[in-house]
């Protein structure tokens, strides 16, 4: 398997080598054009200075053959001066292509291409690279303008053609010196460019590695492994090691929630157990008299009730861990009905601890959107949580009222004041605080997070306070 590592190196390697290519492609081929245009260029004025200066000097006369001896020496003269100023070979001819004068004198006596003559003739110009059919040993830059002399303003005879061409090994040295630079130069950033995506690369993939080994630490039920917080990184990568160390914090605090579920549910089923198995032994073997099993039984019964409760309080916990976050059943219904129902299935419990509800309903009815059955469990269990917890002889407050489109449904008791720190994990599952343990015999610490899952279903709140002596709930409702 390639690593990323390997990955990311060999494409940004590739990516410099590839810009590289073409950038000095791109700027070979422009240097080639500007070179090219300015020769052209300046064979074209080195050829229109001497096809004037040629026509200066035939102005009595119809061929360089018919000029003075001391004409031609001047001409010679100027022709040569041009020559070695603009270093390149100057060819006049005659308007047949007939050499007349050559700066090389190897070049007498040969003849100019017809096609180059007719298009020098017929077009007014010529340029190109080419050895004249010959002419020279070798390809050239050749710029040919013809020699005129005007007969009217308006009209011109051709009395002649000149050629002027230049040393094309120029071009060939400036690719190779162009070639030699941008090799060296690509050698230079292709390491600079290996060194910097080397370190990038090992500093992008150190995380994942990480994250990798410590995945599969936890695989093997290592779950106190982290990687390391990069708390100065503040890209993608610095956040994806962020929350894998807070999904490795909550893997964690599960594992130690599952086993403290697995030690309360152990010890919740072995008291009533061992206690039903006890007195069905003592009066099946006659240790409990006749007259007491009546008692006996009372507690069998008890026992086997508080079975089932814990029993239906695990149906519960799995039935909202195989709810998905949608709530598919949502209808309009009055929330102080749901609650006064609520509040009459529990008055035996409530009179029974001697507690008084304290109901501040308005009368109208407050119509809100949910799921009834499960608003229903909401507040059966925060009336039940209440129940256990109020102080004897104290009230119990139910309070609703609407505020910015919502219902707010408020749950107030009487009793111990809940430590500050307690406040946040009382809708954990299985969390049972240590000052509740004596009050609360009966529970397995999920009811307030079946009401807390509710709620997330429904996508409402729920807040806790807890001060002096008061503690409250309070849950939202969206109104209908």
């Amino acid at each position: 398997m390639k690593s990323l590592y390997k990955r990311e190196l060999t494409m940004m390697v590739g990516i410099v080598a590839l810009s590289f290519t073409l950038l000095s492609t791109a700027f070979m081929l422009l240097s080639y054009r500007y070179i090219i245009s300015e020769t052209r260029d300046r064979l074209e004025r080195n050829a229109g200075y001497i096809a004037a200066a040629t026509s200066d000097y035939l102005q009595n006369v119809d061929s360089l053959s018919l000029l003075d001896g001391i004409k031609w020496t001047l001409y010679q003269s100027t022709m040569e001066t041009v020559s070695a100023v603009s270093e390149a070979s100057v060819i006049v001819t005659n308007t047949q292509g007939e050499i007349l004068y050559a700066t090389d004198s190897d070049l007498y006596h040969k003849q100019i291409p017809d096609r180059v003559v007719q298009q020098i003739l017929q077009q007014g110009h010529y340029n190109g690279i080419t050895n004249l059919g010959g002419v020279y040993g070798a390809n050239r830059y050749i710029a040919g303008l013809p020699v005129q002399t005007k007969l009217t303003p308006t009209l011109a005879a051709n009395l002649g053609l000149v050629l002027v061409s230049g040393d094309t090994s120029g071009l060939s040295e400036m690719w190779r010196a162009t070639a030699t630079i941008f090799f060296f130069a690509a050698v230079v950033v292709l390491l600079i460019a290996v060194i910097a995506s080397s370190i990038t690369s090992a500093h992008q993939t150190r995380p994942l590695t990480e994250m990798a080994e410590a995945a599969r630490k936890f695989g093997r039920g290592e779950f106190d492994v982290r990687v390391n917080s990069y708390k100065d990184r503040c890209d993608e990568i610095g956040e994806l090691a962020e929350a894998f160390n807070f999904m490795a914090n909550s893997l964690e605090k599960v594992e130690s929630q599952r086993a403290d579920f697995i030690a309360n549910v152990s010890h919740e089923l072995k008291t009533p157990m061992t206690t039903i198995a006890g007195f069905a032994e003592g009066i099946l073997d006659g240790t409990i008299p006749p007259e007491k099993e009546g008692e006996a039984l009372n507690v069998v019964v008890s026992e086997t009730r508080r079975l089932s409760r814990l029993v239906r309080r695990m149906l519960d916990l799995s039935r909202l861990n195989a709810l998905t976050e949608t709530v598919t059943a949502q209808e309009q219904f009055d929330i102080i009905e749901v609650m006064s129902r609520v509040l009459v299935s529990l008055e035996g419990r409530i009179t029974g601890r001697g507690l008084d509800v304290d109901a501040q309903f308005p009368e109208d009815p407050i119509m809100v959107w949910g799921d009834p059955d499960a608003v229903t469990q909401v507040c059966y269990n925060l009336l039940d949580n209440a129940a256990k917890f109020a102080a004897q002889g104290t009230d119990i407050t139910v309070q609703i009222t609407k505020k910015d489109g919502k219902a707010l449904v408020t749950v107030r008791n009487l009793g111990a004041t809940i430590p500050l720190d307690e406040l946040p994990l009382l809708f954990e599952r299985f969390h049972k605080a240590d000052y509740s343990r004596s009050v609360d015999r009966e529970g397995v610490g999920l009811g307030l997070y079946i009401v807390k899952t509710i709620l997330g279903n429904l996508k409402e709140n729920i807040t806790a306070t807890s001060e002096d002596g008061v503690t409250q709930f309070t849950f939202t409702l969206t109104l209908a």
